[in-house]
């Protein structure tokens, strides 16, 4: 049995296990956690139908993981030329959300698919589109990559533009995405003195897009709060969760503040996790997400190309900075952000492309491995006939 199940995983998981590893474990810790928190907005939407959100949520990871497959099936050299199709599209979304967004949870982030009725975020394919992008134009410049005009000017171009309209409506997300190029870019070798050139532009970017948008008050209201030590009742009822929940946690579905925390199951979900396992699973979480990024950025080591090293780093950094800030948020570390958990939190479009992102980085796993053994078996062969 163990020997057909080993069979099977490696003719169709391809890529780092351990990448697969992760992805699996969250994955189920996702379902438990959510079936355990979604009870109050069971009791407000479905009349306590808490099944109904656990099979909803369990399709949606289903859905993410055949989505995640399915990208690192493809060879990632693909993702260059589709992510500049990819970029041109986040514009007009961009901005249609901007006019014409979907208002959810006090923010004008959404546009609601028609017929399925499912909201999505149009910054969730910017962010993927323009990490993979600017992986795609440092690796094709590396050769040139102190020229101004033909290298530099149309990254800086691209990742302000982008950046800045997501700061209309999601400053957060916004912010992330440029720490993230600025790490590209520095892994990429572009000279210092244009990540301070970036850095200007990203800062007047973002506080363009944080002045005309929808969100400028509710920014600094969080800011404020936090710096003042004056937590909204959302974050005081997080931390009651993570009090509550002490070493070892209260047991598996017996969260008591999830009744009371806003968005248990989604912003605060940690908060819950904690409650339910303890701080010992909280750490744990924690440790899960830095494997994460060590295996991303030992992919990042192994790879022969520059395009699949950066692309590998970027989405990598991407999903576990957010995740630290996540985490960070829901033990006070920081004012809130509205940023779900990757791979832990119920979401609907967000699963997909945290999917799609997952699934882009064991392609260039799986394609810097088939390279490897190809090459082994090249090098056998000469040894043989030598």
């Amino acid at each position: 049995m163990m020997e057909r199940l080993k069979i099977w995983t490696d003719k169709n998981l391809k890529g780092d296990p351990y990448i697969w590893g992760i992805i699996v474990m969250l994955s189920f810790i996702s379902i438990l956690i959510v079936y355990s928190a979604v009870g109050s907005l069971a009791y407000t939407k479905m009349k306590g139908n808490t099944e109904y959100y656990l099979f909803k949520h369990t399709l949606l990871v289903l859905l993410s993981l055949g989505c995640m497959w399915a990208a690192h099936n493809i060879n990632y050299k693909y993702y260059s030329k589709l992510s500049r199709y990819a970029l041109w599209l986040s514009v007009p979304l961009l901005l249609y959300v901007y006019f014409f967004g979907q208002k959810l949870n006090g923010a004008d982030r959404w546009i609601v698919i028609p017929i399925i009725n499912q909201s999505f975020q149009p910054s969730d394919l910017a962010k993927l589109a323009l990490i993979s992008s600017l992986a795609s134009m440092l690796a094709k410049r590396q050769a040139d990559i102190e020229n101004f005009k033909e290298s530099f000017l149309p990254i800086v171009m691209w990742s302000g533009a982008i950046c800045g309209l997501i700061a209309l409506a999601n400053f957060s997300t916004a912010l992330i995405l440029f720490g993230t190029c600025m790490l590209i870019m520095f892994i990429g070798r572009v000279p210092m003195k244009y990540l301070v050139m970036l850095m200007v532009v990203g800062v007047f970017s973002l506080t363009i897009g944080l002045a005309l948008g929808s969100r400028l008050g509710t920014a600094i209201n969080r800011v404020t709060a936090f710096v003042n030590q004056a937590p909204p009742d959302q974050a005081q009822q997080a931390f009651m969760a993570i009090a509550g929940g002490g070493t070892v946690g209260r047991g598996p579905g017996m969260s008591v503040q999830a009744d009371f925390l806003p968005q248990a199951y989604s912003d605060f979900i940690y908060a819950t996790f904690i409650e339910e396992y303890g701080m010992i699973g909280g750490i744990v979480i924690l440790i899960l997400y830095l494997a994460l990024l060590f295996r991303g950025l030992k992919t990042v080591a192994q790879s022969e190309r520059a395009f699949g090293g950066l692309l590998s780093a970027g989405l990598s950094f991407s999903l576990v900075i957010q995740a630290i800030i996540n985490m960070g948020v829901a033990v006070g570390l920081g004012p809130i952000t509205g940023q779900p958990l990757p791979l832990l939190s119920m979401g609907g479009t967000s699963l997909i492309f945290t999917g799609l992102s997952l699934g882009i980085i064991l392609s260039v796993s799986r394609g810097d491995m088939d390279e490897s053994s190809i090459y082994e078996g090249k090098n056998a062969i000469r040894e043989q006939t030598a």
